[in-house]
């Protein structure tokens, strides 16, 4: 399922949605939390990324693991496949930290909104969920400039 789109190895092709939609998620998301003005204007946005943006960043990490496979089954060399292991590993760690951030701008959603029925909470717990999404969205940018750079490195790393 993960291994092709139309021919093309599917992991290039999703890689590029997760790029965008990664960093978008942590902007908005924490303008969502820092500027409580703007957040009629941001939460239809903001919810829609906590949806997609981890989907699609499992697609990419689903993908990758199906072309490392491809990779590994056409005996690539062993210096190759560490270069990406470690690109895996950081793909992996990129999707639990959007995960989180997804979950954590949810939550603040849910609370800040006059739609969902929620309790009354002190507003210290609002700038707790905007501190964990602001640090959530930290790591999860640094980690897609790490992933990217390491597949990158993997592919271009001696042809340029």
């Amino acid at each position: 399922m993960f291994k092709e789109i139309n021919g093309l190895p599917g992991h290039i092709l999703v890689i590029h949605a997760a790029v965008v939609f990664v960093p978008l998620l942590a902007l908005l998301a924490s303008a969502y939390g820092l500027v409580p003005r703007w957040r009629p204007r941001l939460a239809w946005a903001v919810a829609i990324l906590s949806v997609v943006t981890p989907v699609i960043t499992w697609v990419a990490t689903e993908s990758g693991e199906a072309f490392e496979e491809f990779l590994k089954g056409k005996n690539y060399p062993p210096q190759l496949l560490a270069k990406i292991e470690e690109h895996s590993e950081y793909g992996d760690t990129t999707f639990w930290l959007t995960l989180g951030l997804a979950v954590a701008a949810l939550v603040l959603l849910a609370l800040t909104s006059d739609r969902v029925r929620t309790p009354r909470l002190p507003s210290w717990v609002n700038w707790l969920l905007t501190g964990a999404i602001v640090v959530l969205g930290v790591f999860a940018l640094s980690y897609v400039v790490l992933t990217g750079d390491t597949g990158a490195q993997s592919v271009w790393g001696n042809t340029l």
